[in-house]
């Protein structure tokens, strides 16, 4: 089930392992023209700057060249809300859950949102069929 939230996008439990769902998305990514520009482990991060244990939890940067193009031409100050974020993470409970962002409330809502409009509803398009296929 496809859960979207106002203010973070949208989310859903994907069936398997975290290592399972981390190897699919690239590839999930890849079908809908983005490619993985970051992959920030928070887990990691926590633990080697705080000390902190934290549940598996990782930070995609995906980007979409030509959609990220033609948003840029538009307004080159789009590239503050670049790349797409995609989150994995594990739950207490060992689910995996994904989101990733709603462009509409990042993109759609900027200044230029009449012009961008389009772009940023591409880009939802997009992200929920690769969520839709990471179930």
């Amino acid at each position: 089930m496809l859960e979207h939230d106002e203010m973070t996008g949208n989310w859903r439990e994907i069936a398997g392992t975290f290592d399972d769902a981390l190897a699919r998305l690239p590839e999930a990514l890849k079908t809908e023209g983005f490619g993985v520009v970051s992959d920030i482990d928070l887990q990691a991060t926590f633990k080697a700057k705080l000390s902190v244990d934290f549940r598996r939890y990782r930070i995609i940067g995906a980007c979409n060249p030509g959609l990220a193009h033609q948003a840029v031409t538009m307004d080159p100050r789009i590239g503050v809300l670049l790349p797409c974020n995609v989150v994995l993470y594990e739950t207490d409970q060992g689910k995996v859950v994904m989101g990733a962002v709603d462009p509409m409330q990042t993109l759609g809502g900027h200044g230029h949102a009449e012009a961008l409009a389009p772009v940023a509803a591409d880009v939802r398009g997009r992200l929920e069929r690769v969520l839709a296929r990471m179930r």
